[in-house]
């Protein structure tokens, strides 16, 4: 078993945490919240005061902070990782941020004699509390073999997408292309009720027809037809829409970088802005099927 340095226990952070100390990985924890840190220490882990302490001496850092800037602090500042941590150990920032900084930071990382992995997740809160997430790692296939391991004990699904920034890359995208398939199956449930076609008989077609996606078989928008989705218990996330906003800045910040048309992705994200910015950025971002109906 690994000692670990975590980084970052919100949401996401804690529970990924968390099933890292159940698979036997000893850690020492770091978050700008005591009771955060607390909590993890309670489970087993090492509590400490700073990013430097829980960098110190460990095999592997892993990190889950909100933003770019965020991950720049963790590795790159005068306190970061890269200043503490003990050559030869491998850094994973699962953290969704912006492709430059990724890029950015493994560079100086390489530079500073560290190996690391851009390695930004799938699977929302649900996923990271069962440890069922999915990983899409950027850095060498050498570093990406020394740290399965580790990200098998918190996920699923763990693929190798290429190069530093390629795990952030695949992650905007996929982001993208899920907020775009569940605005296009919300509406899809408001234009049925409109029309008399009840939910559950509108889900049984579609789930087996041409229109069925895992936003429809897994994150149903509705009530009723999967009961483990936010729809069923007020829209609490999940994935908030929140976060979702953040990503689909991302990918338009990435192509007006690139010169990529993006008008489908350019559409959701001004809608989950309108809804994220209307009082539910906390919310569930499936429950954008409220403002659709004119409800929220």
């Amino acid at each position: 078993m690994a000692t670990i340095g975590f980084i970052g226990l919100g949401n996401m952070g804690g529970p990924m945490a968390r099933n890292l100390i159940k698979a036997g990985h000893k850690l020492k924890v770091y978050d700008l919240r005591p009771e955060a840190v607390q909590y993890l220490a309670q489970a087993g882990a090492k509590a400490c005061q700073s990013i430097r302490e829980a960098a110190s001496g460990m095999e592997f850092v892993v990190s889950m902070v909100p933003t770019g800037k965020e991950s720049r602090e963790v590795y790159l500042g005068p306190e970061g990782a890269l200043a503490a941590a003990a050559k030869g150990t491998v850094l994973l920032d699962c953290s969704t941020i912006d492709v430059e900084t990724a890029r950015a930071v493994a560079k100086a990382a390489s530079e500073a004699g560290f190996e690391m992995l851009d390695a930004p997740v799938s699977g929302g809160q649900m996923g990271a509390e069962a440890g069922t997430l999915t990983f899409m790692c950027g850095g060498s296939s050498a570093t990406f073999a020394k740290a399965r391991p580790i990200l098998e004990g918190m996920g699923r699904t763990i693929v190798h997408a290429g190069g530093p920034g390629n795990g952030q890359a695949a992650k905007i995208c996929n982001n993208m292309m899920a907020a775009i398939n569940m605005i296009g199956t919300c509406e899809a449930f408001v234009l049925a009720e409109k029309l008399g076609l009840d939910k559950q008989v509108l889900f049984d077609i579609v789930s087996k027809s041409s229109g069925s996606s895992f936003q429809l078989t897994n994150y149903c928008p509705v009530p009723g037809p999967v009961p483990t989705t936010p729809a069923n218990r007020g829209y609490q996330p999940g994935f908030a829409a929140k976060l979702m906003w953040k990503d689909l800045r991302l990918a338009q910040d990435a192509a007006r970088q690139t010169g990529a048309a993006t008008p489908m992705g350019a559409q959701a994200q001004a809608l989950m802005a309108l809804f994220a910015n209307a009082g539910n950025a906390d919310m569930d971002f499936s429950g954008i099927i409220q403002m659709i109906r004119g409800k929220a």
